[in-house]
């Protein structure tokens, strides 16, 4: 299964990216998290529905820094995904 995040708010600039990586590392997920030019951040994620529902979960709150006003989830299709491992990718 594989999830497509849009999360906005105080998302730049305070970390929120590489608290992400850890997150979804250590849910044992794969994928890819960036900055959007919007402000924006956004994060592809496969794995089990349990450790999806984790991310999404964390993904609303986010590092301490951060102040997240909306994350929009969508099912997406997992071909384009990294195979057993999470990046953090140039802004888009």
């Amino acid at each position: 299964m594989a999830r497509h995040l849009v999360i906005t708010g105080l998302v730049q600039g305070v970390g929120y990216r590489a608290s992400f990586e850890a997150q979804a590392r250590a849910l044992r997920l794969c994928g890819w998290v960036r900055n959007r030019r919007d402000g924006s951040v956004e994060a592809m994620v496969r794995g089990d529905d349990a450790a999806l529902e984790k991310i999404v979960a964390w993904s609303r709150r986010g590092p301490a820094a951060a102040v997240v006003s909306d994350v929009k989830v969508n099912e997406a299709d997992d071909v384009s995904l990294p195979d057993d491992r999470f990046e953090v990718r140039q802004t888009e």
